[in-house]
This record gives C-alpha cells, sequence and structure tokens, in this order.
C-alpha cells in the first residue's frame, strides 16, 4: 500500500497512521489511536515500576577489639535486617597499628557470616579496602515477610480481557 493511501485510511478511520519499523524496506507502519497507544505503555512502565523489588543494603561497623556481648548485639542487629530483605554489609573498621593484623579482623567476619548463616548467605568474601575489611550478607529468601491481605481468596473475582486485531475487547468474569 502507498503512503498516500494509507494517509487517506487513517483519515477515513479517525485513527494515526505510525511509522513502526523505518529502517526495514519498505518501511511498516501502522494505523492506530497514538493518544492511547501512549496512555497504555506509560500504565506498563509504571506497573513494572511497581512490581520491581528494591533491595537495600544496610551497614554494621565493627572494630578488632571488639567485646563479645557487643559482637551479639550486632549480629543480633544483622539477623532483623536480614530478615526484613535487606543486604548487610558488614565493615571491620582497623585504626592505627590494628592494620598490622589483618588476620584478626578475617576472623571476626567469618565469625559473624557464621552466625548469620542461619538467616543470610555469604555473597562476598572478607575484601580489604584501605584500613576497612568488609563482608556482605545477603537474605536467605528472595521475598521479605508476607504481607496479610484484606480480601479472603475465595470471594475474589478476575478479569481476563482478550484484544482481538480488530481492538474490540471482550471481558470475562470467572471465579477462583
Amino acid at each position: 500500500m502507498s503512503a498516500l493511501q494509507a494517509r487517506e485510511l487513517a483519515k477515513k478511520s479517525n485513527l494515526d497512521l505510525v511509522e513502526v519499523s523505518p529502517t526495514s524496506v519498505p518501511p511498516v507502519c501502522r494505523l492506530l489511536d497514538y493518544g492511547k497507544f501512549k496512555y497504555e505503555q506509560h500504565k506498563k512502565e509504571q506497573q513494572a515500576k511497581k512490581s520491581q523489588k528494591v533491595m537495600l543494603l544496610r551497614e554494621i561497623r565493627l572494630r578488632p577489639k571488639i567485646g563479645v556481648h557487643d559482637f551479639d548485639f550486632k549480629a543480633k542487629t544483622a539477623k532483623k535486617l536480614l530478615a526484613d530483605g535487606a543486604k548487610v554489609k558488614v565493615t571491620l573498621l582497623f585504626r592505627g597499628r590494628e592494620i598490622t593484623h589483618p588476620e584478626l579482623g578475617w576472623k571476626i567476619l567469618q565469625r559473624m557470616a557464621e552466625t548469620l548463616s542461619d538467616v543470610g548467605t555469604l555473597e562476598r568474601q572478607p575484601v580489604m579496602e584501605g584500613r576497612r575489611m568488609d563482608i556482605i550478607i545477603g537474605p536467605l529468601g528472595s521475598k521479605p515477610k508476607p504481607k496479610p491481605e484484606a480480601k479472603p481468596v475465595s470471594k475474589i473475582k478476575t478479569e481476563t480481557k482478550v484484544e482481538a486485531k480488530t481492538g474490540v475487547k471482550e471481558t470475562q468474569n470467572a471465579k477462583t
């Protein structure tokens, strides 16, 4: 079909002529309501954005000379963060001459990883970056705690929409 015929057909049917693939030979065009198309595309982007999961990275700082009680308290805090679905970065800070014994820091970070092994997995081994040594621990389950639903499952109605090439929408109601 020529471009002139396509424009006339678009005018008659009160639609827009949209070039879908300009690089192909011959170029591919489509008749559609461009405003409606942009609106639906925007809605799809919003839905995709809504369904994305944001992963938080929380940090806990330790020192090589940390006491047993302080270590247990930090581990308890890290367990809470992992249970909520966040990743935890455990950072060990060295000061002064403490940097000469990185093996002590490595042992503390390994102990933290072992303590948190029931709620999280070690994603990154201990890495020395300047005067810091850190590990990253991710949650075991990929989902945070589920929130209770307001409606019972048996009373929910689902709608399925089927759109044919003609643009006519059919709606079906189904009980689950």
